[in-house]
């Protein structure tokens, strides 16, 4: 499928700095994560995940069906702008990329747009902690369709009050956060998001969802994204919540697990390195590989264009976050 002509759309999947990407688990459930995606000139989007989050590209083997949808504008300099859902199909091959040069491209926005990059091959010890980081799958995802969306209208702090257990756990994650994505599934089984607001508690352990109308919206396994990030796409930040949405006066969801809330204190975040580190090395050890060299020359070589075009800033001092799933 060609790729729309609209000016408007085409420069929301060019500026926005992530998008929020759905793949479907073992059980089905439409799951999604926010991530880079770079539309290329085939009309393809390509899309990268580290060996240590390689979640995605276990779900993509198993089912191709995926979705994007672009509806965080921070630092992309739009206002007003409509969300873009793409849905497609995906393929990742069980090959490790660990030379950037390939996807110059790519790899030269995360690093303007995301200047703590730098900090991952800076000196000799950096490079033998984050070397995971460009033990890279590649996810190229062919669309079938695009639907735009207008903007979330600006939504209301969720009502007070909170239910027991996983429920109320739940609202107060989300509640964080002005907005949601929710992931369902069409008819077809394809994964579709779109923005919506958590209102409040609902009956019988549920949350109370301000969904906009859409007559393509079904009842069943779903999931709720929320997530943020700054204007240099740092103080990384999100929480997954799957579950069933249940139709009633309003819909509802009904939480089941809370994934990815992580734990942003220095100690939280040397746990989560660690184990991205032990998911990396279960990675290679399931098929027998040897750890790769990463081409740190082309690391560098990009790093140098980078801040000789002016559009790289030296990384802030502070504690280490995982930059991008």
């Amino acid at each position: 499928m060609s790729q729309p002509t609209d000016p408007q759309v085409l420069e929301v999947v060019d500026r926005y700095r992530t998008c929020e990407f759905a793949t479907l688990t073992r059980s089905g459930v439409p799951i999604a994560w926010p991530t880079a995606a770079l539309l290329r000139d085939d009309g393809t989007f390509l899309v990268t995940t580290s060996i240590a989050l390689p979640q995605k590209a276990y779900n993509i083997r198993r089912d191709d069906r995926v979705a994007m949808l672009f509806s965080e504008p921070t630092a992309s300099g739009l206002v007003g702008a409509p969300q873009v859902l793409v849905q497609g199909r995906a393929g990742c091959p069980d090959e490790i990329v660990t030379d950037v040069s390939g996807d110059v491209e790519y790899w030269r926005r995360l690093h303007e747009r995301q200047p703590f990059n730098a900090l991952y091959s800076r000196n000799a010890l950096t490079r033998r902690f984050f070397d995971w980081y460009y033990m890279r799958l590649h996810i190229t995802v062919t669309p079938t369709s695009w639907t735009t969306r207008p903007p979330l209208p600006a939504g209301r702090p969720p009502a007070a009050g909170s239910p027991d257990g996983l429920a109320g756990r739940a609202l107060a994650q989300l509640a964080g956060y002005p907005s949601a994505v929710l992931a369902t599934r069409t008819d077809d089984g394809m994964p579709s998001l779109r923005r919506v607001h958590v209102t409040g508690p609902g009956a019988a352990g549920r949350l109370r969802l301000d969904v906009p109308p859409d007559e393509q919206l079904r009842e069943g396994p779903a999931s709720l994204l929320a997530h943020g990030h700054d204007e240099q796409l740092w103080s990384l930040r999100s929480v997954v919540v799957t579950g069933e949405l249940i139709p009633a006066d309003v819909w509802t969801f009904r939480p089941e697990r809370i994934v990815g809330a992580g734990d942003a204190s220095p100690v939280g975040m040397l746990r989560e390195l660690g184990r991205l580190r032990r998911t990396a090395k279960g990675y290679l050890e399931k098929r027998s590989l040897p750890r790769p060299s990463i081409a740190w020359s082309s690391v560098r070589a990009l790093g140098d264009d980078v801040r000789a075009g002016g559009t790289g800033r030296r990384p802030e001092p502070g504690a280490v976050r995982p930059s991008s799933r």
